[in-house]
């Protein structure tokens, strides 16, 4: 009697190890939950820190024995040993194969943070200096700025005028208020004669650009306002990320010996 309750003993120990290895048996194939574990993964990737409810693992393991049984009567019809199949599986082979090179160059060449660093205080020396908050009027004709200059003379009120005539739709209804920006913003002809105002000042002669004649009046003058360096530097290291393995891709583009 001892011998038959250890030999039944053993068999449920046995059998609850397989349940332990895999998610179900369908048709006498075991079906490993590793394959729920992997479409767990799917899933916590996609909502970070949120933990997967038991009715969505419930799901997920229901979806992975569905497969399984989809794909038994696809290898039972034939199906695997087509060139259609065949192509397809050799597309995803690559696929995962070339994502799996890149992650692992990407892992091994990680982005530092002194490079980051250095690529924000090139974008800082780049776009520092002095920002403008310039208002302008912008007419079609020579004659119509000088008019108009003429009466700013007299002391007709900037904003008003420039609501009234100017054609610029962006900022003529905001009384040609074309808020904080670099001088680079604004074609050479503007910003050349803008950076030589004082605050408060305007044009006395009207200033020709492609887009016609502008009466521009400078109402405040400050350094460039640039993003603090932690704001951006996630914004930073994706660039920087992608560069290195832009510059990858090609360098192993360019070894090749292509016929």
């Amino acid at each position: 009697m001892k011998l038959k309750l250890t030999a039944i003993a053993l068999s449920l120990l046995a059998t609850s190890a397989v349940w332990a290895q895999n998610v179900a048996i369908v048709n006498g194939k075991p079906v490993p939950t590793s394959r729920v574990e992997a479409l767990i993964s799917q899933v916590t990737a996609q909502q970070p820190g949120r933990p997967v409810p038991p009715d969505v693992q419930a799901q997920i393991k229901e979806e992975v024995i569905n497969r399984e049984v989809w794909m038994q009567e696809a290898q039972k019809v034939g199906l695997d040993a087509s060139d259609d199949y065949k192509n397809q599986m050799e597309q995803a082979r690559q696929v995962v194969l070339i994502r799996a090179l890149f992650a692992d160059y990407q892992k091994k060449n990680p982005v530092t943070d002194a490079e980051i660093k250095a690529e924000y205080d090139k974008f800082a020396a780049a776009n520092g200096g002095k920002e403008y908050r310039a208002r302008h009027i912008l007419v079609e004709k020579e004659a119509e700025a000088t008019k108009a200059i003429a009466d700013l003379k007299k002391g007709a009120k900037f904003e008003d005028l420039a609501k009234k005539i100017s054609k610029d739709p962006g900022s003529g209804a905001n009384g040609g208020d074309l808020d904080w920006a670099a001088p680079g913003s604004y074609v050479k002809e503007f910003s050349d004669a803008m950076v030589k105002l004082a605050k408060g000042k305007f044009t006395d002669t009207p200033v020709k650009s492609q887009f016609g004649f502008h009466i521009i009046r400078v109402d405040d003058v400050r350094e460039t306002q640039l993003p603090p360096f932690d704001q951006v530097k996630p914004q930073i290291s994706q660039q920087l990320t992608q560069q290195k393995l832009q510059a990858y891709q090609k360098g192993l583009r360019d070894k090749a010996k292509i016929e």
